[in-house]
């Protein structure tokens, strides 16, 4: 019996990620809403390369770029993942969207979509934080990963 709910958590997500591919924006589970106004325009980009590693909970970890009015910050990614099982190297690129400074792109972040990454396959997902901020992240992932959550991806900035 155990195997029916999480088979139907899995084809939710992975209808999720295949709608994100497709350039729809997702809803927010949780308000029913849209992640991001459909004219919504980026304020930023970012890139980003890492790792992760998992057996149920997994760790992900790793750093990169974030361009904001032509200016480049540094950060850093750190955090725990839920049902995952595999190992990645992962690199990906990214457009950040509500950002009115770097200052509000430190923070813990939540996953609005997830999906399935095989071999050399690729990922669309959309983050927020607390803040309003918004990163529509295009992934590039080698490696077996299964993910249904990236809960607690903290991002910090390095001064």
């Amino acid at each position: 019996m155990k195997k029916l709910p999480l088979s139907l958590i899995a084809v939710v997500f992975s209808w999720a990620a295949a709608m994100a591919a497709e350039e729809t924006i997702p809803f927010n589970s949780l308000t029913g809403k849209p992640v991001l106004e459909a004219d919504a325009q980026p304020t930023g980009s970012l890139t980003f390369s890492g790792a992760s590693v998992a057996a149920g909970v997994g760790y992900v970890w790793g750093h990169g770029t974030l361009t904001y009015s032509d200016k480049q910050y540094k950060f850093k990614v750190s955090g725990v993942s839920v049902v995952d099982v595999g190992a990645a190297n992962i690199t990906a690129t990214g457009d950040v969207y509500n950002l009115s400074g770097p200052q509000d792109f430190d923070g813990k972040y939540s996953a609005v979509a997830a999906g399935v990454t095989v071999g050399n396959g690729g990922s669309v997902a959309y983050l927020s934080n607390g803040k309003g901020v918004v990163i529509k992240l295009h992934s590039a992932t080698q490696g077996l990963r299964f993910n249904l959550s990236a809960d607690g991806v903290r991002i910090t900035l390095q001064h």
